[in-house]
């Protein structure tokens, strides 16, 4: 199998994952993984729970359409990410329900919109900062995430959900898990009530495992 193959496996096994156990739902979301000569992304309007590897769009490096179904309407926004940081190879975005809660809370911070709960938040997650509403789709979002690529592994469009990038689809993944469960427990605790990791802890953890936050 080519690694062309195995990336358009990996989406979709991804993809399956996430929507059996509720981090998406409907057609909401979309998977990208960069290749040599541009990258993939699941389609347009697409369940990411029934995917069909060969129906995956294939994108050349400038963001225009190879092969496959039409692409996603996030298609300039991943292409931004990728070409912000060569060593990215994945991104996912879900619409996922806590942290799409999250967005809508009056007076979370915009910097990083979860405070450090758990070890595993502040070392698979890191700081997520918020980004402002704009319409699904709307190229003006480009501007405000390009900033946050080099400097975290991912952001919250308010109203629409977490999109995280990472050196694979599966690791991204991970990290937009971690960030949902996060915000989860938030909710689970009356939030702003909850005890926050402290700086030392903080410290530690960046230390020992070379924590990006």
């Amino acid at each position: 199998m080519s690694s062309e193959a195995k990336l358009r496996e990996e989406i979709c096994r991804v993809g399956a994952s996430l929507y059996s156990r509720g981090y998406t739902v409907g057609t909401a979301g979309n998977i990208s993984a960069r290749i040599p000569d541009g990258f993939l992304i699941t389609p347009t309007d697409a369940c990411l729970g029934y995917l069909d590897p060969e129906k995956i769009a294939k994108l050349d490096q400038n963001g225009e359409q190879i092969s496959g179904d039409r692409g996603s309407k996030t298609i300039r926004l991943h292409g931004a990410i990728y070409q912000a940081d060569p060593q990215l190879k994945g991104i996912v975005h879900t619409h996922s329900t806590h942290l799409v809660a999250l967005s809508l809370v009056k007076g979370v911070d915009p910097n990083n919109i979860l405070p450090p709960i758990t070890p595993y938040q502040v070392m698979k997650a890191g700081q997520i900062p918020l980004i402002p509403y704009r319409r699904p789709g709307d190229p003006a979002v480009i501007d405000l995430v390009r900033p946050y690529v080099a400097q975290v592994r991912g952001v919250l469009l308010a109203r629409i959900g977490p999109t995280f990038w990472h050196d694979s689809v599966s690791n991204a993944s991970f990290a937009l898990e971690e960030a949902e469960e996060t915000a989860k427990l938030w909710f689970l605790t009356q939030g702003s009530r909850l005890p926050k990791l402290g700086d030392t802890d903080i410290s530690e953890l960046k230390s020992t495992f070379s924590v990006k936050w």
